[in-house]
């Protein structure tokens, strides 16, 4: 694995630190708290409790290690719910760097079976990786990323603007607002003036949610 290393975050879980662009995949305060937080409680819970649907399309932006995926099979695990899940992923990880991770230990074990027996797979194309979800990993950049699809919810997890400044773009923001259906909501991990600024242009209301551990605000986004 060329340019990449293992930390342990602050909440035990693990997470790669990318030399090339200069950030870690997530959190280091807690890499499952700050996806329990900001996708799944103030995306995927947010939503479900609004609109009461039992089949939900998630595209997540910035696949990486699975990690926001295996928590939506964990949050639905006990509950009448069906995901269409979509990754967008330019540069995809191995599957021996994805078992090793050790998100096992967040999920059950089935799940997490049928999330290492189906990685690769998906990356071609749609794979039913259990009665309630399927998963498919775009394996393309984000502004050559095309659907016939509108989705509920985008968790946005891409680096950080200061390390990826083209994934928070107006254009490259604009082409993520396409794939959303009215109602549909936008989560991601920060929250700035530019970034507000431009989800209110494209047509959507803008909340600050409180911040995972090691950041004070987040941005919900509803399109109207």
């Amino acid at each position: 694995m060329q340019e990449m290393e293992f930390v342990t975050t602050g909440d035990g879980s693990k997470t790669l630190f990318n030399e090339q662009i200069g950030e870690c995949y997530h959190s280091k305060h807690g890499a499952v708290q700050e996806s329990k937080h900001v996708f799944i409680h103030t995306g995927l819970d947010y939503y479900i409790q609004q609109h009461q649907l039992h089949k939900v399309a998630i595209l997540e932006v910035g696949f990486g290690t699975g990690l926001n995926f295996t928590q939506t099979l964990a949050y639905i695990a006990d509950k009448q719910v069906e995901i269409d899940y979509v990754g967008i992923e330019g540069f995809p990880l191995p599957l021996d760097v994805i078992q090793e991770i050790g998100y096992d230990a967040f999920v059950s074990e089935e799940d997490w079976k049928n999330y290492i027996s189906h990685y690769k797979d998906a990356l071609t194309g749609t794979m039913q990786v259990n009665k309630q979800a399927q998963l498919h990993i775009n394996h393309t950049l984000l502004m050559n990323f095309n659907s016939n699809k509108i989705f509920d919810i985008v968790y946005f997890d891409a680096f950080a603007a200061v390390h990826q400044p083209e994934m928070w773009t107006d254009e490259a923001l604009a082409h993520v607002a396409k794939f959303i259906k009215p109602g549909g909501v936008f989560v991601t991990y920060a929250i700035t003036g530019n970034l507000k600024r431009s989800m209110k242009a494209l047509g959507f209301t803008i909340e600050k949610a409180p911040g995972a551990p090691g950041k004070r605000e987040m941005l919900r986004a509803t399109k109207i």
